[in-house]
């Protein structure tokens, strides 16, 4: 777990996450990596840009790279419409607009509330979560925005 994600197992810190929908499933990233959350906007699209990468939108005379956090994740895609958010978050210095299905709420955890993710082997997608948590009965999986955005800023180039 990194600093750039905030989340951070320090024994018994609390942790802020902003959890979204994508599908059925609930994520998390680390709140201090979110700038900000947006409704819908259609990207313009890029070419030869992998599927993931939905294209790019003006934010405030900023090309944004947008991308479907669904594909990248390896399921269905985000269908794109005015129940659907981008949220905004910063990694690696850049800052890349995330389109999920819609945000849930800001939780706070203790650091010791999350559990490393199973080892499963040959499973690519396992290296995208950090830790996962069991909050109010459900299973909240929280990201690693670098593993999930290595190279997002040459592949929008």
């Amino acid at each position: 777990m990194t600093q750039q994600n905030s989340v951070q197992k320090h024994h018994g810190a609390e942790i802020e996450l902003l959890s979204f929908r994508l599908g059925e499933d609930e994520y998390c990233v680390g709140i201090m990596s979110v700038r900000e959350i947006r409704g819908w906007t259609r990207p313009t699209p890029l070419p030869h840009a992998p599927p993931h990468l939905r294209g790019v939108i003006n934010l405030r005379g900023t090309v944004l790279p947008v991308v479907d956090l669904s594909l990248r994740l390896g399921m269905d895609p985000v269908g794109g419409d005015a129940r659907n958010v981008i949220i905004v978050v910063q990694i690696n210095g850049h800052a890349v607009g995330l389109l999920v299905h819609a945000v849930s709420d800001i939780l706070a955890l203790e650091s010791d509330d999350l559990q490393p993710p199973p080892e499963t082997a040959g499973s690519d997608g396992a290296r995208f979560i950090s830790a996962l948590a069991i909050v109010d009965e459900r299973m909240v999986r929280i990201l690693n925005l670098e593993a999930v955005l290595p190279d997002l800023t040459v592949e929008a180039a």
